[in-house]
């Protein structure tokens, strides 16, 4: 596995490949991976041709008041592995490599930005649009994977691909989740024993929201209520938001039909988390859990 740590060497390493006739899938991270970062490399390697991750702590989508130095990053863990999951390279700047001058331009989703967890986290996709389409320039791959679990996240950067002509594929991989429903995350670590206890009620709640649905329940206030109340009754006192969305605009529908997106985002402790479910809602009256895009 070859570990590059400049633009050059990325460029240098994908032209060789490129050469060779090999197709790239790039899977982007900030580290501290676990098996739903796993699941993305994965879904890469299905693809044939040669696997590059990135990891890299964006400083640009963090606010003012998250502290950034103390986003976990055990690299030489990440790389392990990296290695064991059959990755070829691993794309690792620092803060100097990836913003060489103080950033002017910036990529902003003007409406998809300020909804949902936007509306909480000034600034905070505007980091990560501009960050990955950065990425995206360096490694110019063919294909781009992303976890289904940031739902918000994976709508703006699809939004970005279509409306400024990127040429890459994205692919979303499922939302991988602990044997108690709990999704996977790297803030996850941050769970103190009786918070991580109280965690898995927020995918509960959300199970629950997806149940009133497939039983009838087309309001979407009534079932982002019930959601907000089962999360409450089980100690997720903290609830920033439980929206029903269209999967396609983030928009709010009037009624539960077609792709819906059941997203939530709340505090336990001081650990927010967020986690969704994806619906389709048929006109025959059934409902099946699906992917995003």
């Amino acid at each position: 596995m070859d570990r590059l740590e400049t633009i050059a060497e990325v460029r240098q390493y994908v032209r060789a490949e490129r050469i060779a006739r090999r197709t790239v899938a790039f899977v982007p991270t900030m580290g501290a991976l676990h098996d739903g970062h796993g699941s993305c490399v994965a879904a890469a390697r299905e693809l044939g041709g040669v696997v590059i991750v990135s990891i890299f702590v964006n400083p640009a989508q963090f606010e003012p008041r998250e502290d950034l130095s103390k986003y976990p990053r055990p690299l030489e863990k990440d790389l392990a592995l990296c290695g064991a999951w059959g990755v070829d390279a691993v794309f690792v700047p620092d803060a100097a490599e990836m913003y060489r001058v103080d950033q002017d331009v910036w990529v902003e989703a003007d409406r998809l930005s300020k909804l949902l967890c936007g509306r909480t986290r000034p600034g905070h996709f505007r980091g990560v649009a501009t960050v990955v389409l950065k990425l995206l320039n360096i490694v110019q791959p063919d294909t781009a994977v992303f976890g289904q679990k940031d739902a918000q996240q994976a709508v703006v950067i699809r939004e970005m691909v279509e409306q400024l002509d990127v040429a890459v594929r994205l692919v979303l991989s499922p939302t991988v989740r602990e044997n108690d429903g709990l999704a996977m995350s790297s803030r996850n670590a941050y769970l103190a024993l009786d918070e991580r206890a109280r965690a898995p009620w927020i995918y509960r709640s959300l199970v629950r929201g997806k149940e009133l649905v497939s039983k009838g329940e087309r309001d979407p206030s009534r079932v982002a209520g019930e959601i907000r109340r089962q999360m409450e009754a089980h100690g997720i006192a903290e609830v920033e938001y439980v929206e029903l969305v269209d999967a396609r605009d983030l928009s709010t529908p009037r009624r539960v039909e077609g792709k819906v997106l059941i997203a939530a985002a709340a505090r336990v402790g001081t650990t927010r988390l967020i986690d969704n479910v994806v619906l389709d809602v048929r006109e025959d009256g059934t409902v099946e859990e699906t992917m995003l895009f």
